[in-house]
């Protein structure tokens, strides 16, 4: 099965930016721990800090043989609608995941526009949350 891991804004800080809330982890840490544990799935993994970029992704997968994706949309979940439209556009199986719990935390982040396009969602859970939605997708 081939699964794409795709990661929005300030993703790329991870392991850097307020390791209280996201922990210490990196993306590259969360590809490795992925790779070991299901090594019978592809991952391809991407991280953007644009919006536009995350859009022509979805777009891009929607043509190949992914069979699914992991989407940490962070902020962009908040707020982008193009984002809402390229998931529901591209017919792909999406898990979205965050890996603080939006749902404790600002008034603003309660709210997911991707949430409601996505298959299911894991939030709160650290990065542990992105081998829970390998394996549902599996």
């Amino acid at each position: 099965m081939k699964i794409a891991v795709l990661n929005g804004p300030n993703l790329n800080r991870l392991g850097k930016r307020e390791p209280e809330i996201y922990g210490s982890k990196t993306l590259d840490d969360i590809a490795a721990e992925l790779r070991s544990a299901i090594p019978e799935a592809e991952f391809e993994f991407y991280q953007s800090n644009h919006e536009g970029d995350l859009v022509d992704k979805f777009s891009e997968l929607a043509e190949s043989d992914c069979q699914g994706v992991i989407f940490n949309p962070a902020a962009y979940s908040h707020t982008s609608v193009a984002l809402r439209d390229a998931i529901s556009a591209s017919g792909l199986t999406v898990i979205e995941v965050h890996i603080s719990n939006i749902h404790s935390r600002e008034q603003f982040r309660h709210h997911s526009f991707t949430a409601e396009v996505s298959k299911g969602v894991i939030t709160g859970l650290g990065t542990d949350g992105y081998l829970l939605a390998a394996r549902a997708l599996l």
